[in-house]
């Protein structure tokens, strides 16, 4: 999906119930009125109209950075088989040839060991890519494990942003770009799925996503 359209991706996830409307208890407790199971994107279709989004967001931030210095890197484990869709989609669609790798959950005492996989990242730029940031506890473990290789993080990027409060009245994409003082971008957002229910949905959709949005939205 070459110039990504969050509209378009919308109808693509809707359609193949990655993205359902409903009544969903998070971890937090709260009752969604819309969930994204970013583990159902199991064909080549979705998985590469999520990777076309990713290398499209990257290519128009590091248009000017060095690429013979990036790497493009996967939070585990549902952004093992997205950083490496789109790096074969920075590649294909923007000629932007860069280095990949991901993290295990567990160390590995054999072979190669260790947690970390694929590029080397001492001295290295990284975007790290994920599909949705909850409180942020897991992408700071991984910013650490980044650090400890002498990697440098550039920017995060992912597939859905709540737009949620979290502790206090900022999001967790919010906190974590203060925190790291880098961009932490996303796909798409709560908004973008409002403007889509505003058009396509039921009423009582519109009314649901309109109403959590103002109890619980930055």
């Amino acid at each position: 999906m070459a110039n990504f359209n969050p509209q378009n991706f919308i109808k693509i996830v809707l359609d193949n119930n990655v993205l359902k409307f409903g009544e969903f208890t998070l971890k937090s407790g709260r009752i969604s009125p819309y969930f994204f199971n970013a583990g159902l994107l199991s064909t080549g279709e979705l998985l590469s109209s999520l990777a076309d989004g990713y290398a499209d967001a990257l290519a128009k931030q590091i248009k000017n950075a060095d690429t013979d210095n990036l790497v493009i890197f996967g939070a585990a484990y549902k952004g093992i088989p997205f950083v490496g869709a789109t790096a074969q989609a920075l590649f294909k669609n923007h000629n932007i040839n860069a280095e990949w790798g991901y993290n295990r959950k567990e160390a590995k005492d054999h072979g190669e060991g260790g947690m970390l996989v694929g590029a080397d990242l001492n001295g290295k730029s990284v975007w790290v890519i994920d599909d949705v940031m909850t409180a942020g506890t897991a992408m700071r473990e991984v910013v650490g494990l980044l650090d400890k290789a002498g990697a440098t993080v550039a920017g995060v990027i992912v597939a859905l942003d709540r737009k949620e409060k979290g502790q206090g009245e900022k999001s967790a994409i919010q906190e974590l770009g203060d925190e790291l003082n880098v961009p932490v971008l996303a796909l798409v957002s709560m908004d973008d799925i409002t403007d889509y229910v505003a058009k396509h949905g039921t009423a009582d959709e519109l009314a649901k996503m309109t109403a959590y949005r103002e109890q619980y939205g930055v």
